[in-house]
């Protein structure tokens, strides 16, 4: 789970949570849970971050061990 918060960090780079929250319909505070590593989005919310990022839902959220 360490390396998909990474990847969310990286992905955000320096754009406020609140405007990545706002397009992608998810709280702050959802967002730093992910972003710190102690949850994990369902699927959809998967999906609409990659979207946001311009990234794929694989290269955010799923690598090799």
């Amino acid at each position: 789970m360490e390396e998909m918060a990474t990847r969310l960090r990286e992905a955000r780079g320096e754009t406020p949570r609140k405007d990545i929250c706002e397009k992608v319909g998810i709280s702050v505070s959802a967002l730093m849970m992910y972003e710190n590593g102690k949850r994990t989005p369902r699927d959809s919310i998967k999906m609409r971050l990659a979207k946001c990022y311009g990234k794929s839902v694989e290269e955010l959220f799923y690598f090799a061990s």
